[in-house]
Order: C-alpha cells, then structure tokens, then sequence
C-alpha cells in the first residue's frame, strides 16, 4: 500500500499499537502526525522517523485540543486523509459496584468521547478534500461482558455504534469508517490487566498476545479498496483469512 502524499493522524501514538502504527505508515510514505498526552514519547518517536512525522501533544478528551490538532496537521502538510483513533484506557480495572465514578467517568471521556472529538474534528476536512479514512480500534470487550471491564465494554460498544453512523451519514461523501478488532495485543494495556488478576483475559500468558505491529499493518491493509467491502464494519484480526490478506500468514 502506498501511502505517498497522504497524511495520517494517529491518537495514542506514544506507545504500543499508535506506535508501530506510526512506524509502518512511515514507511509506507505517508506523513504522520502524531497525537498523545505524552508530549516527550512522541517527540522522541518523531525524531526517529523524520521529516515526514510532527507531534502534537493532545487530550483527545478535550474537543478543542482534537480540532486544534487537526488544524495543525493541515498547516503542516496540506490534508488529513486517514484519523486514526487509537487512544483509550482500561484502567482503573474494578467491579462496577465499587468502581470510582469520576474515574469511570474519565475513561468514557477518552476511550468514547475521544474518539467523537477526532471524529467531528476531521470529517469537515475530509470532506473539503473528497474524503478519506476513519480506522478506529475496537475490542472484541464491544459485544460481550468482561468482568470488571464495564467503563471499558459500554465505551468500545458505543465506539462500534459511531462507525456505523459514520458510515451512514458521510460514507456518500467519500469517508471510509472501519473499526479493527485485534484480539489481545502485547502492549503496556495488558500488563495492566495482567497485573489486576480478574477475568481470564488477566490469566495469559504474554506469548499469547500478538505483536503490536500486527494489527498496524492491519490498519494500513485497511486503507485499501479490498477492505471496502468492511465500510460502516468492524474487521477481526482473529479472522485468519484477514491475518493472510494483511500478509501475517
């Protein structure tokens, strides 16, 4: 997939998937713009990639720094042609009888509202520009129950419900919106579910979790048109015949 001349803005990019997402558009040609509250984690990572990379410390909760991001990357390189939102949390891991409420709440704030902010920020200039891609990371926790993932089940379920709006409402317009399910990944979010012990996803072993740059290069496979037929969809990277499309088999 080539990706010269195009520019994509990855939320969570200080670490993990945001990451390697960064690295394998890189070097795919595209420019990157690089989001995430971590402000010297995503300098040093832009520094590693070069020209072609800027970072903008962000909280994607607050709506005001996402359009001011957006903004940003279009002065920098003249277009947004894939949002990649991949910032969320899972901590703090509790039964939602003892969870905190505020702290509850600060998990809807990024892992849904986040997500809505990069959302809204982008489609206006996606659209000025013909369109573009919206790839946001789901969670095979959006349609089942996980114990003592409640903030974290009900914010990727609804995060599912706003692809498919997307898709609904601005997929005449050129936007392509896909979410990507990767199953468990090797990144810091898993040692904290590992470290709380509930729940059997707490009870892997690290060998069982993919790689982070697995579903990178999944979400670059996703800005091709054979994964159109995924529009207003979510794609499972559990699926073998997409490990093989995405070339991991």
């Amino acid at each position: 997939m080539d990706m010269k001349n195009k520019t994509v803005m990855i939320t969570g990019a200080s670490r993990g998937i945001g990451a390697e997402a960064a690295r394998v558009f890189a070097a795919a040609g595209a420019n990157v713009v690089l989001l995430a509250r971590s402000q010297e984690a995503i300098a040093e990572l832009a520094g590693e990639i070069g020209q072609s990379a800027i970072a903008i410390p962000c909280n994607v909760a607050r709506f005001g720094e996402m359009s001011a991001a957006v903004a940003t990357a279009m002065q920098a390189f003249g277009g947004l042609d894939v949002l990649i939102n991949n910032a969320g949390v899972i901590e703090p891991i509790s039964h939602l009888s003892e969870a905190d409420p505020d702290e509850w709440g600060q998990v809807i704030d990024i892992n849904l509202k986040g997500v809505f902010n990069g959302m809204r920020a982008a489609i206006p200039v996606m659209k000025e520009t013909g369109g573009g891609s919206i790839l946001t990371i789901s969670s095979g926790a959006a349609h089942g129950p996980v114990e003592a993932w409640s903030h974290y089940c009900a914010s990727k379920a609804a995060v599912n419900m706003l692809t498919r709006c997307v898709d609904k409402e601005e997929g005449a317009n050129g936007i392509r919106a896909i979410g990507l399910s990767p199953g468990t990944v090797a990144t810091q979010m898993q040692r904290e579910i590992k470290a709380s012990g509930i729940n059997p996803v707490s009870k892997l072993d690290w060998e069982d979790h993919i790689p982070a740059d697995w579903p990178a290069k999944c979400l670059l496979w996703m800005c091709s048109a054979e994964a159109d037929r995924f529009k207003g969809d979510e794609i499972s990277l559990r699926d073998e015949d997409i490990r093989r499309a995405v070339g991991l088999i």
